[in-house]
């Protein structure tokens, strides 16, 4: 994957635990991400099976959980294992998420009114998934980028997971106006990005991690969006010099270490996050 222009909209750890409750611009979500994995020795298993499955939970317990303000299932699509499928729920606050849990106890024994009922469904549907899972818990950053509606096909997920440093000589004032001037000149003006998210670590298993999520009608969109931003940097800092101390200023809060994921949404298992 090319390497781009530090486009990363976080705080440094330090910072962010004192400031960035006080200064991010829009409402501030919580998710959990659960990487889960398909269970290739299920001979028997059907992605249409799998789907209607999912889509019963969908309908009968996440979209009724008036906790879960956002819900999206993405498919492996060029990842380091091929059976991954990830679960995002997107909630308001993070006493949320415990009361979201307790809420889908109660909506799944108000579906499935009969135990023995209950039971076969969570036996069918834990099937198609191998006995294993990760978590982690994400805190939404900064300004982001919305679908304007809830897509009616699979959309590309890009996911940038990068390690950010503490300089010494970083304010926390140099790298919001930094983000800004990033976000407004090349993030918005980018038509080729349909949706842009970030976050940063809250709970899980590196207190260091901040993660970028672009979305993209195709697979070819990936690179294409690298290329418009390009144009647009170009555009808003005109000589080499110019680019060459903003990228000096921002590069010094990153270690410049970063993975990189893509995934595929399936449309028909998704809630859309209203703003209030």
């Amino acid at each position: 994957m090319k390497t781009v222009h530090y486009k990363f909209y976080v705080l440094i750890l330090f910072f962010f635990l004192q400031h960035a409750f006080l200064s991010a611009q829009e409402k501030m979500y919580y998710l959990t991400v659960t990487t889960t994995y398909r269970n290739f020795e299920n001979k028997e298993a059907k992605a249409a099976d799998w789907l209607a499955l999912e889509k019963e939970y969908l309908e009968k317990v996440i979209k009724k959980n008036e906790f879960i303000v956002g819900y999206n299932v993405l498919n492996h699509y060029y990842t380091a294992n091929n059976g991954e499928i990830v679960f995002v729920n997107v909630y308001e606050n993070w006493d949320a998420i415990e009361k979201a849990w307790n809420k889908n106890q109660e909506l799944v024994k108000q579906a499935w009114l009969d135990e023995k009922a209950r039971k076969a469904f969570y036996e069918k549907r834990s099937m198609f998934y191998k006995p294993r899972h990760s978590d982690e818990i994400y805190v939404t950053y900064g300004d982001r980028k919305r679908m304007a509606k809830a897509p009616d096909k699979p959309m590309v997920y890009y996911v940038r997971k990068s390690i950010f440093d503490t300089p010494k000589d970083g304010t926390d004032k140099e790298f919001d106006d930094l983000n800004k001037q990033l976000f407004d000149n090349l993030t918005m003006k980018n038509d080729v990005v349909k949706a842009y998210y970030a976050y940063n670590h809250a709970w899980g298993s590196n207190n260091m991690e901040f993660v970028e999520v672009f979305v993209v009608d195709n697979l070819a969109d990936v690179e294409n969006a690298w290329k418009k931003d390009d144009e647009l940097f170009k555009a808003k800092w005109k000589d080499e010099k110019g680019r060459e101390e903003f990228n000096k200023k921002m590069g010094k809060y990153f270690t410049g270490q970063h993975g990189d994921f893509i995934y595929q949404s399936v449309p028909e298992l998704y809630k859309q996050v209203m703003p209030k």
